[in-house]
């Protein structure tokens, strides 16, 4: 390999820098950062794309974006905090400086979805990579023909981006539900599992629909069941996959199912390809 052939290689591991402009907490354990590139242009990325965040002198992490594409002068991210790179994350605020890979993955394929149904079923964190194709769907309205979004979380306190919810609730083009399975006294909504909240569809045209899924691997059992059940092909509902990602280009094999490289050809899947995969969901 030539020296340029190894610089170039090398390449696809070094972060460009960005800035952090503005953070808050959603919940007590998810933050949400909005981002913009030092190069001052935009991310470019796919709805259902993800990055890798270098936190410096400490390591990095995949993380999902939660915004649009159509939102271009930056972007967004809703964190857990769950390991050190995350824990360091939450202790920062506007103004800090970030370093990023990407963005990887297939993403969603919106071109296919124009002019039909979509069904959006979104589980816990989930919300989090469903919410920016929601928001590119919202923002193009008029590609798309009925939306229907179906959320579930824990609990009233786990429900992430309220006031997008609210927003979304009070869309006259927009059919949204939300569910919790442990309700608290001020909870005056719908209370049970997310695919309790299939029996509110009833204008869905599932031989025209997609369906979008994201949450944790419990729930992709049931939820697809559900889809399959009123009709939705195996080839049209699509889940995106979580699966202990790393280095987000195919070399370290964390996320290796297989022959598959979740980070290379996915995190997006059709049920039809990921259904024979072991360990898929």
């Amino acid at each position: 390999m030539t020296v340029e052939e190894k610089d170039r290689a090398a390449a696809i591991f070094k972060p460009e820098t960005g800035r952090i402009v503005a953070a808050r907490m959603l919940t007590e354990t998810e933050k949400f950062f909005r981002v913009v590139l030092d190069h001052g242009g935009p991310l470019g990325h796919k709805p259902g794309q993800f990055v890798e965040v270098s936190i410096f002198g400490i390591g990095e992490a995949p993380i999902s974006i939660c915004s649009s594409p159509t939102q271009e002068d930056s972007f967004e991210m809703c964190v857990r905090n769950v390991g050190s790179v995350t824990n360091a994350m939450h202790q920062m605020g506007a103004g800090a400086e970030i370093g990023l890979r990407g963005p990887y993955g297939n993403g969603f394929d919106m071109e296919a979805m124009k002019g039909r149904d979509v069904l959006f079923v979104a589980g816990g964190l989930g919300m989090a990579p469903a919410r920016g194709v929601i928001k590119y769907v919202l923002d193009k309205r008029h590609d798309f023909n009925i939306v229907t979004i179906l959320y579930g979380a824990k609990n009233p306190s786990e429900l992430l981006f309220k006031e997008d919810l609210e927003e979304w609730q009070a869309r006259p083009d927009c059919d949204f539900h939300v569910t919790v399975d442990r309700p608290d006294d001020s909870w005056k909504g719908n209370t049970g599992v997310i695919t309790t909240l299939f029996r509110n569809i009833s204008n869905i045209d599932a031989r025209n629909a997609w369906a979008v899924v994201v949450g944790p691997p419990v729930m992709y059992k049931y939820v697809i069941l559900e889809a399959l059940s009123i009709g939705i092909p195996e080839s049209r509902i699509l889940c995106s996959l979580e699966r202990r990602m790393k280095c987000g280009v195919g070399k370290c094999g964390h996320c290796q199912i297989s022959n598959v490289y979740v980070c290379k050809e996915g995190p997006v899947f059709t049920y039809s390809q990921i259904k024979r995969l072991r360990e898929g969901i």
